[in-house]
């Protein structure tokens, strides 16, 4: 007996339908980052296992899917290794390459190995898909779509600023009213880590506290005690959890909070810029918000970081997210260039889209014309006029095979085919086809030569 087919968790098949919806979001994404002067490029589905591990700390590692070498692989391993059983070392020995887990690290190698043929700044946009070996939920797979907008070669705070605009153009044009654009710094992180005494142990203090929007406070605060940090450094950091007021009441509390640390108050200072500019610009459908707690476990993050929310009522993890990277290119041999940039996720975005029904009608239409198929003459002529029909840029065909009418018909109304066109043997004498409108079902008749009347009324 044959197995019943299946695929693997966290991926999915998609349906023409879902298809145009994916890529109505594509759509709007790509048409404003060309708006804001971005560069696509396009990069391999996988890497080698150097280029990514290291890159995302020790959580991120967990998620890198990795490829085994072709070949007989084991044949490789030395006993000793195969016989302890550790599979961080055996996989260095039957693993070589790794799918992708984002794309800014392989940005940042791309800018690397082609940075004399690349004009700084340098604005890429970036849309392929990811992998990530993470456990399967709502909004979350382990293979998705990323859109990034990255640049690098300059540290100037007006990128930021560029790129919170970028984020609300994008959401305005999806109609997607009641976004938050959280944001934070990793200074301002890394200077309350430095004021309750934990500085030595930040990417920890990080880590925990970007768990706090899904374990809450008991849970980081266990987490951190379990990290080493001290009750005494919690307890400090426990006014960050209760932090309240508009933006400029949080930059007020954080600048006393941090008038001890030279990191912490340069962190301030960039957010007090971003969030001036803003508010100068104004946003069109977005809210900007300063959040002290949102940390973004990935370590390259070294000033600016965004995450952006859901419209309220909307059950959905974050929709976006980014942040400033000074020296990411470093790790790969190219030193002091300094970049940041944002992503969207495709597959929440399109998750909220549906849910708040906010895609266009017309997304389901595949087929503006269906001619019926009346016979072997009648279909000829058909397709004559299709064939003048799509040389006008309409999409258009003939039901294949003499079916019965109510099939034919049936068939239009599943695929939303707004009309039908019926050439019988009385059309085919004079010479004209009849269009039906399924909406009203209203029809006209027009002359096979005067196929351009019939495209100006669609």
């Amino acid at each position: 007996m044959a197995q019943k087919p299946n695929i693997p968790k966290g991926t999915r098949d998609f349906s023409p339908s879902e298809i145009a919806k994916r890529d109505y979001i594509f759509g709007v994404i790509k048409k404003h980052f060309k708006t804001f002067g971005f560069q696509p490029i396009e990069t391999p589905s996988f890497e080698n296992s150097e280029t990514l591990m290291g890159k995302y700390g020790d959580e991120g590692d967990r998620l890198i899917f990795k490829i085994l070498n072709s070949g007989d692989f084991l044949s490789k391993v030395d006993e000793d290794t195969y016989g302890a059983k550790d599979s961080k070392t055996l996989t260095q020995k039957i693993s070589e390459k790794a799918l992708r887990y984002d794309l800014t690290v392989p940005f940042a190698r791309y800018v690397v190995m082609h940075q004399n043929e690349i004009d700084f700044p340098f604005k890429r946009y970036q849309i392929q898909p990811v992998w990530r070996a993470d456990r399967p939920q709502k909004g979350r797979f382990r293979e998705f779509y990323q859109c990034d907008a990255d640049v690098v070669g300059s540290d100037s705070l007006l990128q930021e600023v560029e790129l919170i605009q970028l984020y609300d153009a994008v959401f305005s044009d999806l109609k997607m009213e009641g976004v938050t654009i959280k944001l934070n710094n990793r200074k301002i992180l890394a200077g309350i880590a430095e004021v309750i005494g934990a500085g030595h142990l930040l990417v920890d203090f990080t880590v925990a506290l970007d768990k706090l929007d899904k374990i809450g406070v008991e849970g980081v605060q266990k987490e951190m005690l379990a990290k080493g940090i001290s009750e005494t450094a919690i307890a400090k950091a426990a006014p960050l959890f209760e932090l309240s007021g508009d933006n400029t009441e949080q930059l007020n509390s954080l600048k006393e909070l941090l008038a001890d640390s030279e990191e912490g108050s340069k962190g301030v200072e960039e957010l007090e810029f971003i969030i001036d500019a803003i508010a100068n610009l104004e946003l069109k459908s977005a809210a900007l918000k300063i959040d002290v707690t949102l940390a973004r476990g990935l370590n390259y993050y070294t000033g600016a970081i965004f995450e952006v929310g859901a419209p309220k009522g909307v059950k959905m993890g974050s929709i976006g997210g980014g942040g400033r990277y000074d020296d990411l290119t470093g790790i790969f041999g190219l030193k002091n260039v300094s970049g940041v940039g944002i992503s969207f996720g495709l597959d929440r975005i399109y998750l909220v889209l549906e849910e708040l029904g906010l895609f266009p009608e017309t997304l389901d239409r595949s087929l503006d014309v269906l001619c019926i198929n009346f016979g072997d003459k009648e279909a000829m002529t058909a397709l004559t006029l299709v064939t003048q029909l799509r040389n006008r840029g309409v999409s258009s065909d003939v039901y294949p095979s003499k079916a019965k009418m109510q099939k034919q018909m049936k068939y239009a109304n599943n695929r939303k085919v707004p009309y039908v066109i019926l050439i019988g043997e009385n059309e085919m004498d004079t010479k004209t086809f009849v269009v039906k409108e399924m909406a009203s079902g209203e029809q006209r008749t027009f002359a096979l030569s005067d196929i351009d009347g019939f495209v100006k009324t669609l």
